[in-house]
């Protein structure tokens, strides 16, 4: 599967890369939401949001703040996005004790979200008490990015609600997902609260969005003879690319004739060996332009 730089870093996102990268172990891929919880604020006493650029410049530049760094850290007010490490390094927001859960590396991607938030923030003379009470601005774009890295669009050990603590090590290991900062082994921290519905201000996107490299395997082998009508619009789009190689069809069964076809697309794409080989990878299927089903 091909990655190129640009799917590295969020598209629209600031790109603010502080080195340290380091691989992650693999697995199902996840994301953990975290807000930055700034300031101590009650419903009797709201304080003001801390400014976006102190946050930025505390991940970025300052060297205690670099050692906890996240790969996003996203203003819910704004919509503004700053990225500190690409998608397929560890960041470094969780708890890691030695000998344990490599919290940050658990996954084909962990990729950590920090929304700049505290309970009963003031914003614009406005107090918010939830981070869903928040406009959520460019939320949809930054979980379509981490959509595309094939992090499930579920919570695998519930959708966060109020600042409790819920850990289960076992579906941690086992399932993709989002994850609360509250819900990752190894740490104590009680935050988000609550998040963002993955539907909020949702509209259907005009193409296919990359359904993740474990739609098109099964195992470590193709998924052939799944059915799906995505593979349907996927070969026709293919034959309008000049790459179909198709005796029937296509879709909506998998098959090998589609393989061939694909392969032929990316290589029409520019890639060479292994990263021309199936399955597809996000930056191809962008390029390929699925209409959406």
């Amino acid at each position: 599967m091909e990655t190129t730089v640009s799917d590295l870093w969020m598209p629209g996102a600031e790109r603010f890369s502080i080195g340290n990268t380091a691989p992650a172990d693999g697995g199902p891929a996840k994301a953990i939401a975290h807000i930055t919880w700034d300031r101590n604020a009650s419903k009797a006493k709201p304080q003001d949001l801390v400014p976006y650029a102190n946050l930025r410049s505390y991940f970025g530049d300052n060297v205690s703040g670099r050692a906890v760094a996240p790969h996003l850290l996203w203003d819910p007010f704004t919509g503004k996005v700053v990225q500190f490490f690409p998608a397929n390094s560890r960041s470094l927001s969780l708890s890691d004790r030695a000998g344990g859960t490599r919290t940050n590396r658990a996954g084909s991607v962990v990729i950590q979200v920090e929304a700049l938030f505290f309970p009963w923030c003031r914003v614009g003379g406005k107090t918010y008490e939830s981070l869903v009470d928040t406009p959520c601005k460019g939320w949809d774009g930054l979980h379509a990015w981490v959509a595309s890295w094939g992090v499930a669009d579920c919570w695998p050990m519930g959708k966060p609600n109020g600042f409790v603590s819920k850990r289960d090590e076992r579906i941690w290991r086992i399932r993709s997902g989002w994850y609360a900062h509250s819900q990752v082994p190894e740490n104590d921290h009680t935050d988000p609260g609550t998040w963002a519905d993955f539907t909020v201000n949702k509209v259907k996107p005009a193409l296919e969005p990359f359904p993740g490299t474990s739609f098109f395997m099964s195992g470590s082998k193709p998924a052939l003879g799944k059915s799906s009508s995505i593979f349907t619009a996927m070969g026709q789009r293919l034959v309008a690319e000049g790459c179909g190689l198709y005796k029937e069809g296509p879709g909506p069964e998998l098959g090998q004739a589609d393989i061939d076809s694909y392969e032929k697309f990316q290589r029409k794409l520019g890639y060479t060996g292994p990263d021309a080989k199936w399955p597809p990878g996000p930056a191809s299927w962008a390029a390929l332009e699925v209409p959406n089903v």
